[in-house]
């Protein structure tokens, strides 16, 4: 399928392509029109982030990556903390939210802003962006995921040394694998 949004993603307009593609439509081709000439999008395309549409903006009713994960009724813990991520960057953005030292979902916020600001800056393109951003993605999903699997499993992960990878990554590796299934 096909799907339209605005050019210059960053932030929901990254989260969710990459949520469609890897969850809903692994055969999706983005296409991007520019702000303010919305009504250029191609006809055969699902419209994405843009006004009126169903799959609309960010707004009152949420992050358009949460509208497409109620739409396909995506459940799944990763996911959630992804949608509670991109909730807190636009409100970091939009809101002036500043998340406390505590706040696991707000810090990943700020450091996927830095990071989705810097990729404008040395992307050409929105599909460059995409293809650049989907590897960050899928290590946010894997790592949501095994401390999902550590948690339900009840496991203790060791406290970090301070030098060199840390030993709770360490010990996830030697009990996980990249799809955060258990070994052995």
């Amino acid at each position: 399928m096909k799907w339209v949004t605005r050019d210059f993603v960053h932030l929901d307009r990254v989260a969710t392509p990459w949520l469609i593609k890897r969850f809903v439509d692994r055969e999706a081709e983005f296409v991007f029109v520019p702000w303010g000439e919305e009504e250029r999008r191609p006809a055969d395309a699902i419209a994405l982030a843009l006004p009126g549409a169903e799959l609309g903006p960010h707004d009152e009713k949420g992050t358009t990556f949460r509208k497409v994960m109620t739409k396909y009724d995506l459940r799944d813990p990763a996911l959630e903390d992804i949608a509670k991520v991109i909730q807190c960057g636009v409100d970091y953005v939009l809101h002036d939210f500043r998340p406390s030292s505590g706040d696991v979902h707000g810090q990943v916020a700020v450091g996927l802003l830095n990071i989705a600001e810097g990729f404008l800056m040395i992307h050409r393109t929105d599909s460059g962006i995409l293809e650049a951003s989907f590897p960050i993605y899928d290590a946010l999903h894997a790592n949501f995921t095994v401390h999902h699997l550590v948690a339900a499993k009840g496991v203790t992960l060791p406290p970090h040394a301070g030098k060199g990878p840390t030993a709770p990554t360490i010990f996830l590796r030697k009990i996980f694998d990249a799809k955060g299934e258990a070994k052995g």
